[in-house]
C-alpha cells in the first residue's frame, strides 16, 4: 500500500494509475487533429527534437493501425513540433538499461519501432510525411517507408549511427541500399548530412515544398476525399518544386562516390578515397569523409557495411528481422561495446573522443562481424523479430532519383 492525493491504494489502484500516466504522456507526445477524412499527427518533445520513446512509437503504432482499420479515414499526415521532424531514437533510456545488465528492455523498445517501421513500409492508405527540419535515424524509419515525403529548406537527413557505435537501422539497409550507385553506402557509413534539395535528388524524398507553403499544401491535403495516392500526388506535384544542387553537393559527385564506396571492405574505400586525394583539387570533401571515417567505431563500420549490401538483395521485412538480431548483439555488448561507449563520448560526457573497442578496422575480423548476422544463441526466451502479417506493399515506397 501507498498513500497518495486519493488516499490508500493498492497494487491494483497503483497500477491502474501509471497506466493513466503513461497513456496521459503518450498523448502529449502524440498530438493528434482530426480534419475531415484526414487524420495529422504531430510528434511534440520540441526540446528533445522530437526523439522517440517507447510510449511515442506505441501510440503511433496503435493509431496507424486503427486508422488503417478505419474506412473514414483517407490520409495521414505526420510531422514534427519545432525545428526538428525527429531526430531518431531516445538513445539515453536504452543505455541505462544495458548499463544495468537489461539489455533485453532496449531489444523490446527496437522490437516496436521495427514493427512500426514495417506497418509503415506496408501501409494501405497515403502517408504524406513532412521533414521541415532535422530528419535523422529512427526519424527515417517514420519517414522514408511512407509513400510520400516532402522536404524543404530546412530538412537536414543524416544517419549518424557509426559515430554512436551502432549502424543505420530501422530498415535503412534497405532503403539505403536503393539509392543510386554506392550514394548508400556513403550516407550510411559517413554520417554525412543531406538538404533537401539532395533528399529530392536521391529519392529519398519524394516531393519539394518551400516551408511557406506547408499550411496552405496541408489545407488543399486536408480536403482529399480518397485513399487513393494519385489524388495525394495530384495535390503535392501542384506544390512542389526542383532546386538546384549546391555546388559542393556531394551527390554532383557520384563518380568519386562510386568509385570508392563500391570496395568490398572499409579498408578498400579508405585507401580509395586517399588515392583520390591525389588527383583531386580542392580535396576537402574528400578529408572531410576521411576524417568521419577514421572518427566512427569500426565495428559499425564493418557491420553498416555488410548489412547495406546484404539489404539490396532483400525485402524490407527480412532486412528489419536481420536488422533487429545485429540490434540485439550491439546491445548484449558481448562482441563490442562500441554503442554504449560512442553514447558516453557524443551525447553524456560530450568530450567527442570514444574509446573503441575493437580500435583499428583491422582488429574488427570477419568473424566478429559475422556474429552480428546469427541468432543470439544461449539466451532464454530469445526469437526472431516476428513481423505483422501484412498484405499490401507499396512499390514507390523508394521514388526514382531526381537529377
Amino acid at each position: 500500500m501507498y498513500l497518495c492525493p486519493g488516499g490508500l491504494k493498492g497494487k491494483e489502484g497503483r497500477e491502474e494509475e501509471e497506466t493513466r500516466a503513461v497513456e496521459m504522456a503518450s498523448h502529449s507526445q502524440v498530438l493528434v487533429e482530426e480534419k475531415s477524412s484526414v487524420r495529422i499527427l504531430t510528434l511534440n518533445r520540441p526540446n528533445q527534437l522530437n526523439a522517440l520513446c517507447l510510449n511515442m512509437i506505441s501510440r503511433l503504432l496503435q493509431l496507424f493501425l486503427a486508422y488503417e482499420e478505419d474506412p473514414s479515414v483517407k490520409l495521414v499526415i505526420l510531422k514534427g513540433q519545432g525545428r526538428a521532424f525527429c531526430a531518431g531514437g531516445d538513445a539515453l533510456p536504452l543505455v541505462r538499461d544495458i548499463v544495468q545488465g537489461k539489455w533485453r528492455l532496449a531489444a523490446n523498445f527496437v522490437t516496436y519501432q521495427y514493427t512500426l517501421n514495417y506497418v509503415l513500409a506496408t501501409y494501405s492508405k497515403p502517408q504524406v510525411s513532412i521533414l521541415n527540419g532535422i530528419v535523422m535515424g529512427g526519424g527515417a524509419g517514420l519517414s522514408i517507408h511512407g509513400r510520400f515525403r516532402i522536404a524543404t529548406e530546412n530538412t537536414v537527413f543524416a544517419m549518424p549511427e557509426t559515430a554512436l557505435g551502432l549502424f543505420p537501422d530501422v530498415g535503412a539497409s534497405y532503403f539505403l541500399s536503393r539509392l543510386p550507385g554506392f550514394f548508400g553506402e556513403y550516407v550510411g557509413l559517413t554520417g554525412a548530412r543531406l538538404d533537401g534539395a539532395e533528399m529530392l535528388a536521391c529519392g529519398l524524398a519524394t516531393h519539394f515544398v518551400p516551408s511557406t507553403r506547408l499550411t496552405a499544401l496541408e489545407e488543399d491535403l486536408c480536403k482529399v476525399g480518397s485513399s487513393d495516392p494519385s489524388f495525394v500526388s495530384t495535390i503535392l506535384d501542384a506544390y512542389t518544386q526542383h532546386p538546384h544542387l549546391k555546388q559542393k553537393s556531394a551527390y554532383l559527385r557520384l563518380d568519386v562516390i562510386d568509385r570508392c564506396f563500391s570496395r568490398r571492405t572499409v579498408e578498400e574505400t579508405l585507401s580509395a578515397l586517399e588515392r583520390e586525394t591525389a588527383h583531386q583539387e580542392p580535396h576537402d570533401w574528400i578529408s572531410t569523409i576521411i576524417g568521419a571515417l577514421k572518427k566512427a567505431s569500426p565495428s559499425s563500420l564493418k557491420i553498416s557495411l555488410r548489412s547495406i549490401r546484404e539489404g539490396r538483395l532483400q525485402g524490407v521485412g527480412e532486412c528489419l528481422i536481420r536488422e533487429y538480431r545485429m540490434a540485439c548483439h550491439v546491445f548484449k555488448g558481448e562482441i563490442s561495446k562500441d554503442f554504449v561507449e560512442g553514447c558516453r563520448a557524443i551525447l553524456i560526457d560530450k568530450d567527442r573522443n570514444p574509446k573503441w573497442e575493437p580500435r583499428r578496422l583491422e582488429d574488427m575480423k570477419d568473424r566478429m562481424v559475422d556474429q552480428y548476422f546469427e541468432k543470439v544463441e544461449e539466451e532464454e526466451g530469445w526469437e526472431d523479430l516476428k513481423l505483422l502479417p501484412r498484405n499490401n506493399f507499396h512499390a514507390s515506397a523508394m521514388a526514382t532519383p531526381k537529377l
